[in-house]
């Protein structure tokens, strides 16, 4: 396995699995002899926490809403995962820009060209003091697990309307170069025969 960073991105709907899935393949990669960051969005800096708080508990519209998201993004991009990913580590991030499309976009009605703009700002780490080679993009991961399962399903673990999330991710990442969709329905404490099949599923990609 090459020591070049990776970076994976876990996305779905609330209740498909995320969270359990990324504490198994956590495992998998330090058991494969790999370093491995876990972290989440909005988050993984204190700033970046902070601002997942407002937009968790605070009224804004769905612009000031996107812009928090991607004040957060940049804090954790410039401090958590570009600089994992140049010293070669694996990193496993609970959401990413995927959500901020689906949630803010297709949930909030903003404009994707506005958020293409703010994505492109967020995620360009050149000139940043991160030592990584210079690049043409945004930071982008280098695979995506879309987790789905009915939303019937996710209701009963966590309580709420689903339908509409789940849309959205069915448009958005569908058929993208780079998404792997993974059957959600998988309980809690997925056996580990599971999680180590996944785990060499995604070497072809990452």
């Amino acid at each position: 396995m090459s020591e070049q960073g990776i970076f994976i991105s876990f996305e779905g709907i609330d209740g498909a699995g995320k969270s359990t899935h990324i504490k198994s393949l956590a495992v998998a990669f330090e058991q494969a002899g790999r370093s491995v960051v876990r972290t989440r969005e909005p988050g993984g800096t204190p700033l970046a926490e902070r601002l997942r708080t407002m937009t968790l508990h605070e009224d804004m519209d769905g612009v000031t809403e996107a812009l928090l998201m991607f004040a957060a993004r940049r804090a954790h991009v410039r401090e958590v995962i570009a600089p994992a990913l140049a010293a070669g580590k694996v990193v496993l991030c609970e959401r990413f820009t995927d959500s901020t499309f689906a949630y803010q976009g297709g949930g909030r009605g903003v404009d994707w060209t506005t958020l293409e703009k703010l994505e492109r700002l967020a995620l360009d780490i050149n000139g940043t003091g991160v030592s990584m080679p210079l690049m043409d993009e945004p930071l982008t991961p280098s695979l995506t697990l879309w987790f789905d399962l009915p939303t019937e399903l996710a209701a009963t673990r966590l309580r709420g309307e689903l339908d509409r999330e789940r849309e959205i991710f069915l448009h958005g990442l569908v058929g993208e170069d780079g998404t792997v969709p993974v059957d959600g329905c998988l309980r809690r404490g997925i056996p580990e025969e599971a999680a180590q099949r996944l785990f060499e599923e995604i070497q072809d990609f990452a």
